[in-house]
């Protein structure tokens, strides 16, 4: 007797080999790869680029600025200076002080005050000579620096009216270096490691006067304030605008050093009861990136138009300085290749090193491309580079370049928007930052770009007067192999 499986399994086979008999039409194109329906298509393309001045830059961020340079290339100076103010934790700054009848420290009226106050900055690096001797002055601001607007590194506190100039309001000089000279040699390297770092301490301890009222020192002010009405201390808002406005921190005399500010604190000490002992209680109020920040830079815009003007090259200068325009030859890479994909476009931007190598200015370590258009617009809208049309490229030093290793997406884009009429459509900026990562032990993301406001500088090779090698751009298309 037949096996009646046997019979099925062959049955089965015959309508399978049939099947593939009626599609052999088809069997070459799913065994072949897709790539071989195209061909790749190479070629080169000039790139014309050009400096141009920077007035300001968005200059509101986790950092602030403070000190004064001589700028080695042009002679000129640049300066930073601060605006601060101090966070309030919400609903938990009504709690900064223990109640009022467990206060130890009382005047003749019975009114509580503070044994000392002080400002203390912190720096988290510097540029320049840290042993120079450097004077800053801490000015009280009038009114609040408002949020919700916009404030650029042109923004001067006290050209706005914003600055306190009636005498009574707090004005301290500090004499300081951004490291102790105090400390040993092997003590100095290890102190500003982003959490033992320098910092200089201003007292505030002389009389205060606020409104008509006298008090013995800016922190008898803070905490009578509480008192009066601990609803000022709810939240940040309610105490910039009812208590303490913020501070103004200008760099008045001193060359040679810049610093990055980290954070500068509030601190006020006072003694009260405990368990019916009197102890020191301590309330420390900080700036932070909750509140609001902002670096003022005077640049000497003259010199820098002079380097502007210079096209043997193109600049890169921080802060607020200049910046690189690139015009990109869109039209010449898309003429003739409608149909096809640009796969990879890539271009490379080679320094120069500087005549000075011992100089304390660097080169920038990234370089931002965004479309000029987009420009402030990036950075006011907290953008990250999207590798569609914003890049960033990193130095190396073993090459002396920045390279962009694929910009494709950005050249569609600029000739599907070409008809906007915009006359930027093809141009981008190559803008210095700096750039916050978020780093697990798998990966790493960029989770803030700024502008870089550090001193930086460094010449590319490009320009209208360029005498090395052009600037080239190196396009791969895929091409549909003709039939």
């Amino acid at each position: 007797m037949i096996n009646l499986r046997f019979l099925a399994g062959i049955a089965t086979a015959m309508a399978v080999f049939t099947a593939c008999e009626d599609t052999t039409d088809t069997l070459g194109n799913s065994l072949t790869n897709d790539a071989d329906r195209f061909k790749i298509v190479t070629d080169t393309f000039l790139v014309t680029s050009s400096s141009i001045k920077i007035d300001s830059v968005l200059a509101t961020g986790q950092y602030s600025y403070l000190g004064r340079m001589k700028d080695p290339e042009t002679g000129a100076y640049v300066t930073s200076n601060y605006t601060t103010q101090f966070h309030v934790l919400e609903d938990l700054g009504v709690n900064m002080f223990p109640p009022i009848d467990s206060i130890v420290s009382l005047n003749a009226d019975k009114n509580v005050f503070a044994d000392s106050c002080a400002m203390r900055i912190y720096f988290y690096s510097s540029v320049g000579d840290t042993l120079n001797p450097m004077q800053m002055t801490v000015k009280e601001l009038s009114k609040p620096i408002e949020e919700g607007v916009k404030y650029y590194s042109n923004f001067d506190p006290e050209k706005k009216g914003l600055v306190r100039t009636d005498g009574k309001g707090i004005r301290k000089v500090k004499m300081y270096t951004a490291v102790d000279q105090n400390l040993g040699d092997s003590t100095r390297s290890t102190i500003i490691n982003g959490t033992n770092m320098q910092y200089v301490v201003i007292p505030l301890n002389d009389k205060y006067v606020n409104n008509g009222v006298e008090y013995e020192n800016y922190g008898s002010y803070i905490m009578r304030k509480f008192y009066e009405n601990p609803k000022n201390f709810k939240n940040s808002y309610n105490f910039i605008h009812n208590v303490c406005p913020g501070f103004y921190i200008k760099s008045t005399d001193g060359v040679g050093l810049m610093s990055q500010v980290y954070t500068t604190e509030l601190i006020t000490y006072y003694r009260y009861l405990s368990d019916n002992s009197p102890v020191t209680g301590v309330s420390l109020m900080t700036g932070t990136e909750e509140v609001m920040q902002t670096t003022y830079v005077s640049n000497d815009n003259d010199m820098m138009q002079q380097l502007v003007n210079d096209n043997s090259c193109t600049y890169l200068k921080t802060p607020a300085g200049i910046f690189t325009e690139v015009t990109l030859p869109v039209d010449d890479i898309k003429n003739g290749h409608l149909n096809d994909t640009i796969s990879s476009a890539k271009i490379v931007f080679t320094r120069y090193n500087l005549k000075d190598k011992d100089s304390e200015i660097t080169e920038p370590t990234a370089l931002l491309m965004l479309p000029k258009d987009s420009l402030y617009s990036f950075f006011e809208h907290k953008n990250l580079p999207d590798n569609k049309t914003s890049y960033i490229a990193s130095y190396s030093s073993s090459l002396n370049t920045y390279t962009y290793s694929n910009i494709s997406g950005l050249i569609t884009q600029m000739y599907e928007t070409k008809a906007n009429g915009s006359p930027d459509w093809n141009k981008v900026v190559l803008v210095p930052v700096n750039i916050t990562y978020n780093t697990s032990s798998s990966s790493s993301s960029i989770t803030n770009i700024s502008n870089q406001m550090t001193l930086s500088s460094t010449r590319l090779v490009g320009g209208s007067g360029n005498t090395h090698a052009p600037i080239k751009i190196s396009v791969i298309y895929n091409k549909f192999r003709d039939k």
